[in-house]
């Protein structure tokens, strides 16, 4: 699979549901605290927006902390650009090469499927990422990973409902591909089901 081309069809389907969206669902809460659309689609835009010498300032203005940066620069970003200039950053980089620090191709795609689900599920948008990316984000996962986003998968066994997929062993989580995306980033989803 050519993975810049699957990055580059995930931003598209992207933009294409933002420019769609209504004024108020663009205000609407995601599954990231504290964060409406506006401030996902900041966030997201950020490398876009970014050179790598200004996320390096304001991480050393947020005391060295990613998570404080991102929730402060996606605020104030979020206040500053239109929904249209939002939309129209990532339409403007379908096909950028920003890679995660640490991570490659892999991680970049990672970030734009999780994001997109963070709005998409709660607005219960048609819009369904397909299994095959959603096998990539799940591929590259490691209890590292999932500790980062708060969660434990010692002693857990991953299980897709919707597709041959399986992970680790011990008490088992089912649900969809979806699902398990958002279950190993610490979201909360109602429709995962833990057996055992």
């Amino acid at each position: 699979m050519d993975l810049m081309t699957t990055i580059t069809e995930q931003r598209t389907e992207l933009a294409d549901t933002l420019d769609g969206l209504s004024p108020a669902q663009w205000d609407a809460p995601t599954l990231c605290e504290g964060w409406r659309v506006r401030e996902v689609a900041a966030h997201m835009t950020m490398p876009f927006r970014y050179k790598p010498g200004r996320i390096m300032l304001e991480m050393l203005k947020s005391g060295g902390s990613f998570t404080r940066m991102s929730d402060r620069r996606a605020k104030a970003d979020a206040a500053r650009l239109s929904a249209q200039d939002l939309a129209g950053t990532i339409r403007e980089n379908l096909a950028h090469p920003w890679r995660p620090p640490g991570g490659g191709l892999e991680a970049a795609l990672s970030h734009d499927v999780i994001h997109s689900l963070d709005f998409v599920v709660p607005l219960g948008l048609p819009w369904r990422i397909p299994a095959d990316r959603l096998l990539i984000v799940l591929h590259g996962l490691s209890p590292k990973r999932a500790k980062y986003f708060g969660v434990d998968l010692t002693g857990v066994r991953l299980s897709a409902t919707d597709a041959d997929w399986t992970y680790g062993s011990g008490k088992e989580v089912t649900g969809t591909l979806q699902d398990l995306v958002l279950y190993v980033c610490g979201r909360k989803t109602p429709t995962i089901r833990m057996l055992g």
